[in-house]
């Protein structure tokens, strides 16, 4: 049960592994790589619908995370037996697949999405922070349907080393009118390279200010 994940809902996390960026400062070091994901810790379907249906009348929604959702074929079919037994449903994902997402939309089969917007929306700016190469049409296109969309949304950065004020006041540039953009802090966890947590991180006192000048471009910009 989560009570943060899905603003003013109580849900359910369910957590999809397998990922197709490799960021340094990633805190879910086993769902990014399936090879560190032993087959003891894998939930099936039929225990998640089983436990799922214990919680009607108990729980709002389900937020399905990562890892990268979208990578997964039958996302739709397992999003629409959610949505049939009545819950909402919040999607993360980290924009690379804007088809995914549009059938979702089209279709009705998402409620809230955040998209993750890991840098300025330069890519070789991209690249250093995911640590592979990225298409950087797929997330722009995936940024404009998202804003274009009829449901809550939000875009978020995680500050990581290498993270400037500049970038963060870029990304809030390419996203100017959208509803939510949220700064997150590093979570000094298990994480994909360790070496991330030798760096000097913007404080809190920094990203405050620089949150006040991002709320020039966005509704709503918070620290969390």
């Amino acid at each position: 049960m989560t009570l943060i994940d899905y603003p003013s809902k109580v849900a359910a996390i369910v957590f999809t592994i397998g990922c197709n960026f490799r960021c340094s400062f990633c805190y879910n070091t086993r769902l990014v790589d399936p090879k560190l994901f032993s087959d003891s810790d894998v939930i099936t379907e039929e225990e998640f619908f089983s436990f799922l249906k214990s919680r009607v009348g108990k729980l709002d929604a389900v937020v399905i995370t990562g890892g990268e959702p979208t990578l997964h074929k039958d996302l739709e079919s397992f999003i629409l037996k959610i949505k049939e037994m009545g819950f909402l449903v919040k999607l993360d994902t980290n924009g690379t697949n804007p088809e995914v997402i549009r059938k979702l939309l089209d279709k009705n089969l998402v409620d809230y999405i955040a998209m993750d917007i890991k840098n300025d929306l330069l890519g070789w700016n991209y690249e250093k922070i995911v640590k592979v190469g990225v298409d950087m049409s797929l997330l722009l296109e995936s940024i404009k349907m998202i804003m274009n969309s009829d449901i809550d949304y939000e875009f978020r950065t995680t500050i990581a080393p290498g993270i400037s004020k500049e970038n963060i006041l870029n990304i809030a540039r390419h996203i100017h009118g959208a509803k939510k953009y949220y700064l997150q802090k590093f979570q000094d966890m298990d994480v994909l390279d360790n070496s991330c947590k030798e760096v000097n991180w913007l404080s809190e006192d920094e990203l405050d200010d620089i949150a006040k000048e991002v709320r020039a471009f966005v509704g709503e910009c918070k620290v969390r």
